[in-house]
C-alpha cells in the first residue's frame, strides 16, 4: 500500500513488532516517539503482543493511536492484588534487589490469579478437563481478551484497509506458519488472539476448522514477511525487538533460563536483515549489468529470467532492541505491573526520539547497494 506524503522518501513506512508480552509497552512508546514525529506507518506486522499493538494502530486513527494503546496498556496492567507502591514503598523499590524482588512478585500475580482484561486461570486444572477441549489443553481462560480487543480496536477501520495490518500464527496440525494480513483475510479478534496464543498457557484459536497457536513458536520476527513477501516498494521500516540476542554469559541457572529466552525469541532478527541486504545488493547489481547488456541480449530467456529478480528499490530499515535492566529476569515478559509498564514504554520513547535526532534514518540510502541498516540500541550499562 502507497500513499502520497509528506515526509520521508519512501513509498512505504512499515512498522514490525515482535512478540514479548509485558514488554510490548516498549513497542507503544515507540509508537508514540514516531506518531510525534508524524511517521505514520502505512503497513503494520505483528507476532503476539506485536500483533495486539499493532491492531490497535491499525484498527483506530492517527490522532488516536496513543490514546488507545495507553488505555489498552492501564487496563493489562490493572491486575488487583499487588500494588508494589502502596505494599513496599517506594524507598525499597529504588535498588536492583528490591526492582528484582517486585517483579518476581508481580509475575507470581499474574501466574496465580492472571491478568485483567487478558487471561485468567481455569478453575479446573487441564487434567481434570473433557480430553481436546480448550480447558484440557491450556492453563488459563483468554475470553477477556476477545471483549479488550473490541474496546480498543475498530476491525471495520483495519477491513477498510487504509493501513494495512499482517500477523503471525502457527497452524497446530500442519505446522505451517501463516500471515492473517488484512490484503487478503477480513481481520477479526480471533486473528489477533491467534497471534498471541502461546501453549500450554492459552488456547489454541480456532479460525475457519483450523486451529492456531503463537505466531513466535515459529518466528517471532515479522520484518521477514514485511521485506521479502511483500511488494517490492521503496520502504523505511522500523522494526521493534523486545528480545535482545545479544546477551552475557549467565550465572547462574535462573539466568540460563532468561538467556535461553532471549536467544530463542529473539528469532535471529539480525541474521534475517542481513541476508536481505545481500540478497538486495545482489539485486541492484543484477539491475546495473542488464542495463549494459546489448538489447538483443536482454531479449534472451536468461536475460529476461533476471529481470523479475532485478531491483532499483531502496531500503532503511531501523532496529530498535529493548534493552532489559538487571532486575529483568526469566518472567520478564509476564510481570505486568504498572511500574513495569510505565518503565518499557519510557524506554521505548527516549530510545525512538534519539534514534530519530539522527537524519540520516529517514534519508534514503546514497550507497550503490540500495540499502541502508541502522542498529539503534545501546548495551544497557547495567547489564
Amino acid at each position: 500500500m502507497t500513499r502520497q506524503r509528506k515526509g520521508p522518501p519512501f513509498a512505504c513506512v512499515a512498522l514490525t513488532l515482535q512478540g514479548g508480552g509485558a514488554l510490548g509497552a516498549y513497542q507503544a512508546g515507540v509508537y508514540q516517539a514516531l506518531a510525534e514525529a508524524e511517521l505514520h506507518p502505512d503497513w503494520v506486522a505483528g507476532i503476539s503482543i506485536g500483533s495486539i499493538n499493532a491492531a490497535i494502530i491499525a484498527g483506530n486513527p492517527p490522532g488516536a493511536r496513543v490514546e488507545r494503546l495507553r488505555g489498552f496498556w492501564d487496563v493489562v496492567t490493572s491486575t488487583p492484588g499487588f500494588d508494589a507502591f502502596s505494599l513496599l514503598g517506594r524507598d525499597l523499590l529504588t535498588g536492583d534487589a528490591g526492582r528484582r524482588f517486585v517483579d518476581q512478585m508481580s509475575a507470581a500475580t499474574a501466574v496465580m490469579v492472571g491478568v485483567s482484561g487478558f487471561f485468567r486461570p481455569r478453575l479446573l486444572p487441564p487434567f481434570l478437563e473433557r480430553s481436546a477441549s480448550p480447558g484440557a489443553t491450556s492453563f488459563y481462560d483468554t475470553g477477556p481478551l476477545a471483549a479488550t480487543l473490541e474496546r480498543f480496536v475498530d476491525f471495520d477501520r483495519i477491513n477498510a484497509r487504509e493501513t494495512r495490518l499482517s500477523v503471525g500464527a502457527v497452524n497446530v496440525e500442519s505446522g505451517n506458519f501463516v500471515y492473517f494480513d488484512s490484503t487478503t483475510h477480513r481481520i477479526g479478534p480471533e486473528h489477533i488472539m491467534a497471534s498471541g496464543a502461546l501453549p500450554p498457557g492459552f488456547p489454541a484459536i480456532e479460525i475457519d476448522g483450523q486451529h492456531y497457536w503463537d505466531g513466535g513458536l515459529v518466528s517471532n520476527s515479522p520484518l521477514q514477511w514485511v521485506l521479502q513477501y511483500g511488494p517490492r516498494q521503496d520502504t523505511l521500516a522500523f522494526e521493534v525487538d523486545l528480545w535482545s540476542a545479544r546477551g552475557r554469559f549467565p550465572r547462574d541457572v535462573m539466568e540460563v533460563a532468561t538467556r535461553e529466552k532471549e536467544i530463542r525469541y529473539s528469532s535471529r532478527t539480525r541474521d534475517n536483515v542481513d541476508r536481505f541486504a545481500d540478497t538486495q545488493r545482489l539485486r541492484h547489481a543484477v539491475a546495473k549489468l542488464l542495463d549494459l547488456l546489448p538489447e538483443d541480449t536482454r531479449r534472451r530467456p536468461e536475460a529476461v529470467a533476471l529481470e523479475t529478480f532485478a531491483d532499483d528499490k531502496v531500503y532503511n530499515i531501523i532496529h530498535l532492541i529493548y534493552r532489559s535492566k538487571i532486575w529483568e529476569g526469566e518472567s520478564k515478559d509476564y510481570e505486568f505491573s504498572t511500574l513495569g509498564m510505565r518503565d518499557h514504554w519510557n524506554a521505548g520513547y527516549r530510545d525512538t526520539v534519539a534514534t530519530l535526532r539522527h537524519p540520516e534514518v529517514l534519508e534514503r540510502p546514497k550507497n550503490s547497494d540500495g540499502i541502508a541498516i541502522f542498529d539503534c540500541a545501546t548495551p544497557d550499562p547495567g547489564k
